[in-house]
């Protein structure tokens, strides 16, 4: 499994855009290791405005909302 993560201007400024991807990445670490499916690619993309400000428990449950659409059975 692979893991990408972006960060725009439109984030902010370098230190907004490196705060917004390492939340990212320690949401990853918690979350994609049981929801995430080998042989997938996952891009994690920081939204403005949200991403450096939202509570870390709700950037956790997003994901897995997430993960759960993306992976339900069809």
């Amino acid at each position: 499994m692979r893991i990408g993560y972006t960060a725009s201007k439109k984030t902010g400024n370098a230190v907004m855009r490196n705060r917004a991807k390492r939340r990212l990445r320690e949401v990853a670490r918690a979350i994609l290791p049981k929801a995430g499916q080998p042989g997938w690619d996952y891009v994690l993309v920081a939204k403005p405005g949200v991403t450096t400000v939202r509570d870390f428990a709700l950037l956790l449950a997003d994901l897995e909302t997430a993960l759960a659409q993306i992976h339900r059975a069809k």
